[in-house]
């Protein structure tokens, strides 16, 4: 049986944390941010978490 590899893009993008959930970057901060509020742009700065509904389809891809 051959080694599984995992999703290169989906490792650069996804960390697990120390509980088993799943951490990611906000979308909408990487350009067109003139528009956008100083308080809006500061939230998208923190990381979020992947929803549980979400979670089997990136721990697959992460081979969790």
């Amino acid at each position: 049986m051959p080694k599984v590899k995992t999703n290169s893009g989906a490792k650069k993008r996804f960390k697990v944390t120390g509980s088993g959930k799943i951490k990611r970057k906000h979308a909408f901060k990487s350009h067109i941010l003139t528009k956008k509020t100083t308080k809006q742009k500061r939230n998208l700065t923190k990381m979020g978490l992947v929803h549980t509904s979400d979670e089997n389809r990136v721990k697959d891809l992460l081979n969790l």
